[in-house]
């Protein structure tokens, strides 16, 4: 592999004739989520040509395919081939300059940010994976990507520690002028019940279909916690949780949405996890005062991410620059 240091020769970035044009395709492919590449072994020879060497590592005409579909699958829009291919030059820079550094990403730390993902979908890492490979997508591929994000996210982090630290006093002035700018919205207090319908690990998609149909008749039942509760507990393999409180400040945007629209003393819409299919009971709702703390804490996160932009891009283009990169 060829690169060089910052300081050394500026990068090479050279285009050569022939370059492929970019592949249209339906944009009325299932929008399951994320997504990279068909299996190699499945491409046609054309799909196998190199389409950019960076630092000598090939970018395949495949890859570039792949990453139009992945963009029209996850955001519905076309991507031009210039575009995708100049993502998959960064990606590579990245995963070049992870193991430059020898940064230690295990195989469980992969596997619990795609199981995230799977989470987020409202699936298990299993259904996950089986939906990705129904729709063409490689499971290994994508896991590739998450492992350079992860160490890309390590490198920032580390090698700009000093510029992404906030001070309280920033904090402060960020969190007043947001206060000018836009009316705080109330804070909210939540009691809840978690209500876990129990799918064995490893049970196939209907299984999970056919317990989610049980937390909807529970659902539709469920009056007051008192009584829910009660009846939740003679269900078969159904698990509740101790009462928990959450305020609206402390919760993702979704989440938060949902709570708000679900009345007191009714389950919220039932999800599938990993460990099966829950559904939370909202037992109580209270405004509550000094969410000052709350919303500092998303301020300061705000800047951290903001800075952490800034030094990625920049860190990027520098090693870009410094680079060999041949575009075909």
């Amino acid at each position: 592999m060829r690169s060089r240091s910052a300081d050394q020769t500026p990068a090479r970035e050279i285009r050569m004739p022939g370059a492929a044009m970019p592949v249209r395709l339906n944009r009325r492919i299932a929008a399951l989520v994320l997504g990279l590449a068909i299996g190699a072994g499945t491409a046609s020879p054309a799909l196998a040509q190199v389409a950019a060497l960076v630092n000598g590592d090939p970018i395949t005409v495949l890859d570039v395919t792949q990453r139009i579909r992945l963009t029209e699958i996850s955001t519905h829009k076309q991507q031009s081939r210039e575009d995708a291919l100049d993502e998959l030059i960064k990606e590579k820079l990245k995963l070049q300059i992870a193991k430059r550094y020898i940064i230690n990403i295990t195989d469980k730390d992969v596997d619990n940010a795609f199981n995230s993902m799977a989470q987020h979908a409202g699936l298990t890492g299993q259904q996950f994976s089986d939906a990705l490979s129904k729709a063409g997508i490689s499971v290994p591929a994508l896991k590739a990507r998450v492992r350079a994000d992860i160490g890309w996210n390590a490198i920032i982090r580390g090698k700009f520690q000093g510029s992404l630290e906030v001070g309280e006093k920033e904090v402060l002035a960020a969190v007043q002028a947001r206060k000018k700018d836009d009316k705080p919205e109330p804070a909210f207090q939540f009691r809840l019940r978690q209500i876990l319908f129990i799918v064995p690990r490893g049970s196939p998609e209907n299984a999970f279909e056919a317990r989610k149909k049980e937390a909807e008749a529970l659902r539709a039942r469920f009056e007051n916690c008192e009584d829910g509760i009660r009846l939740a507990l003679t269900l078969r393999d159904v698990t509740v949780r101790d009462a928990i409180t959450r305020t609206s400040l402390d919760v993702p945007v979704k989440q938060r949405q949902i709570l708000d629209g679900t009345p007191i003393g009714r389950l919220t819409p039932p999800e599938a996890t990993r460990l099966g299919v829950e559904t939370f009971a909202v037992c109580s709702r209270e405004e509550t005062r000094g969410g000052g703390s709350a919303e500092e804490r998303e301020v300061r996160a705000e800047i951290v991410n903001q800075r952490y932009e800034v030094q990625s891009k920049r860190y990027l283009e520098e090693l870009r620059r410094s680079s060999m990169i041949e575009i075909r």
